[in-house]
């Protein structure tokens, strides 16, 4: 079972751009890499098989090495084309294999266990529903083009329009717990205060006055 991790490389104003007016530029690009090793860490944790960071644009970026020789990870690249193709050609190479972002620091290496063993168990695929009506998490078994195809990736109808792609093949699936991004400015005080080791992913990047009110 290969865990697959998708990400960008962290370019100040290219990454976690709806971030940008609460940590400028710089900060939002150095709270994604923080969420890159979160997802190696929790990949890595999960021991269910080799780890492959995905890259985009293409792996040049020097995060990209470090990341490998930190985490013994390989490297690989994403290429051309929309969400949904990227992702089929990452999965068709791989399969059995289990695939996920770096913007969703709740997830557990438990989670990632919970959809391979759906896999282990005999569904094509599993799925972790996001709050925003996206999903964090597939896991595949088997592998078709139709099964990412016309997807409108980005909007609020993504889960729905998966689960419709899978029952149009026919596929058996498993959808895990509700998870959810951080994307917005509204999803920082979450992480500070909902999950294991927020604050320290947040630290040095969380406004001024956001600090202070937390230490009061």
């Amino acid at each position: 079972m290969r865990v697959i991790v998708f990400a960008k490389a962290p370019v100040p104003g290219a990454v976690k751009t709806r971030l940008v007016p609460a940590l400028g530029a710089v900060g939002a690009a150095r709270l994604h890499e923080r969420l890159v090793d979160r997802a190696l860490e929790t990949a890595c944790a999960a021991a269910l098989g080799p780890v492959e960071l995905c890259c985009a644009p293409d792996r040049s970026h020097p995060f990209f090495a470090a990341r490998a020789a930190r985490f013994g990870v390989v490297l690989t690249e994403q290429g051309e084309g929309d969400l949904g193709d990227r992702m089929h050609r990452a999965l068709a190479a791989r399969l059995p294999a289990v695939l996920t972002g770096a913007d969703c620091p709740a997830m557990t290496p438990e989670y990632l266990r919970q959809a391979a063993g759906a896999l282990a168990a005999g569904y094509d695929a599993a799925l972790g529903p996001a709050a925003d009506g996206g999903y964090v998490l597939v896991a595949a078994a088997r592998i078709d083009p139709a099964a990412f195809a016309r997807i409108r990736w980005g909007g609020a109808d993504v889960m729905e329009e998966q689960r419709a792609r899978l029952r149009a093949l026919g596929w058996r699936w498993r959808e895990l717990p509700m998870l959810w991004d951080l994307d917005r400015p509204e999803d920082l005080a979450r992480v500070r205060d909902g999950i294991a080791g927020g604050a320290a992913l947040l630290s040095g990047l969380m406004p001024a006055g956001e600090d202070r009110e937390k230490k009061r």
